[in-house]
């Protein structure tokens, strides 16, 4: 699965994403890119999974990889 994040912004969030897919042993089925642009700024930190766009904050980062990432894997 390649999990896409607009760094414009939101260095923070890529770096939450790699310690929860550290976290869950998942650095093989996971990969982290980065992107400058997803076109949606104005929704703040844009993640994107398989072409579908979210809206991630620091404070949601845990629900999204639990329910969008892990659910995605089968996890």
């Amino acid at each position: 699965m390649k999990i896409t994040i607009c760094i414009g912004s939101s260095c923070h969030i890529k770096g939450s994403l790699q310690a929860l897919v550290s976290e869950k042993g998942l650095m093989d089925r996971i990969e982290l890119a980065g992107t400058f642009c997803i076109g949606q700024c104005q929704s703040g930190v844009n993640v994107m999974i398989d072409g579908q766009r979210f809206s991630v904050t620091p404070e949601t980062t845990a629900s999204f990889f639990n329910n969008e990432v892990l659910s995605r894997l089968g996890a």
